[in-house]
């Protein structure tokens, strides 16, 4: 598992394992919290194709999809 601070999460950078569309590394590019500083959404960008995906952010510790920075 990868241990991730949501506080330290915008601009992180993921590679994702089984790459699609030729998408493979992830920035997160916006994320919001709620009063409580709970995370409410998530999103990653696509360093090739600048696509933007909504992702639940605690799916990024997975080993098995993602990988922390760009490998």
């Amino acid at each position: 598992m990868n241990r991730i601070n949501p506080a330290k999460l915008r601009n992180s950078k993921w590679t994702a394992v089984t790459p699609r569309n030729r998408e493979k590394h992830f920035l997160v590019s916006d994320i919001e919290f709620d009063e409580e500083g709970v995370v409410i959404s998530c999103q990653l960008e696509a360093v090739l194709s600048k696509n933007h995906y909504p992702i639940d952010w605690t799916e990024l510790k997975n080993n098995e999809k993602w990988i922390q920075g760009w490998k």
